[in-house]
């Protein structure tokens, strides 16, 4: 007998993974969490069907969502994360002495769990002391914080479910109020290669640039993903993503990355001709 993980890209495209065996299901008052044990990608998170993460794979999308910003912004003392009930971004995260407190908001405390249980190599960094934890909706907990944060990773679901109202100019809105005046937000963009995937992309971009007064994208390539092309969203009231980067502070760190350089870092900007065409339709 052969076990296989299925999920959709489109109507006619799908991923297909086989399994060696099934480690962990459970619906919680949010969503089903599986954890699969595969051949080539090691373990893997769902939530309602769809791919979070994978251990081979997983070290490109927490890089890239927060070494970026983190080598942009020259002083973050104050984060705000948004879902990342995994911990990969506050493994990155944990790697920057300098960071002083970590709000992690995350409305289901079970990922958290089961993470740390299955997951034990992207499930780093839930001890460290400067994480203090608030398992509620993140688009409630944005309300209330007023100039707070010196950066804001929002690693939210797909744009339906739990992770829904993380797509919301309400949301975006709330995000650029509880920034300080020189705050960066980063965000998982979506794909621009399928045309669903594409108009959330486009949607997300909107309303990000209604509420931000820099707003670029970025890309990456992350083959568990629909397509391997994913963006993610740099939002800044300040700081440009490319001018303002400084490479040599960064370096100077010595922080061992398997993905995420500086030159790298650069290069992610420039997108193809597709996906500015996309972008450009809603900045208008």
């Amino acid at each position: 007998m052969q076990l296989w993980f299925t999920e959709p890209h489109t109507d006619t495209v799908q991923l297909s993974i086989k399994v060696d065996r099934q480690l962990h299901s459970e619906v919680t008052d949010f969503q089903r969490i599986d954890v699969f044990e595969s051949f080539d990608f090691g373990r893997f998170l769902t939530l309602d069907g769809y791919m979070m993460l994978t251990e081979r794979d997983e070290f490109i999308y927490h890089e890239m969502i927060t070494h970026v910003p983190m080598a942009v912004h020259p002083q973050v003392r104050r984060v705000l994360v948004i879902g990342a009930g995994d911990g990969g971004v506050l493994r990155e995260l944990s790697r920057y002495p300098e960071i002083d407190r970590i709000d992690l908001v995350e409305i289901d405390e079970r990922v958290v769990e089961v993470c740390k249980e299955y997951l034990p190599q992207t499930a780093v960094g839930f001890e460290d002391p400067r994480v203090h934890f608030y398992f509620e909706d993140g688009l409630k907990f944005v309300r209330a914080p007023e100039e707070v944060y010196d950066l804001i990773i929002v690693d939210s679901t797909d744009p339906f479910g739990p992770g829904e109202g993380l797509f919301t100019k309400e949301f975006y809105g709330n995000c650029f109020k509880a920034l300080k005046a020189d705050g960066i937000m980063v965000n998982q963009h979506e794909s621009p290669f399928y045309p669903e995937d594409a108009r959330a992309m486009q949607r997300a971009h909107k309303r990000i640039v209604e509420s931000f007064d820099h707003a670029r994208v970025y890309q990456v390539h992350i083959p568990t993903y629909p397509s391997g092309h994913w963006l993610f969203g740099f939002a800044s009231k300040k700081y440009h993503p490319v001018k303002d980067l400084d490479a040599d502070r960064w370096n100077a760190r010595s922080l061992a990355c398997r993905y995420y350089n500086t030159n790298l870092h650069k290069g992610s900007f420039y997108l193809p001709n597709y996906v500015q065409t996309l972008l450009e339709a809603v900045e208008e």
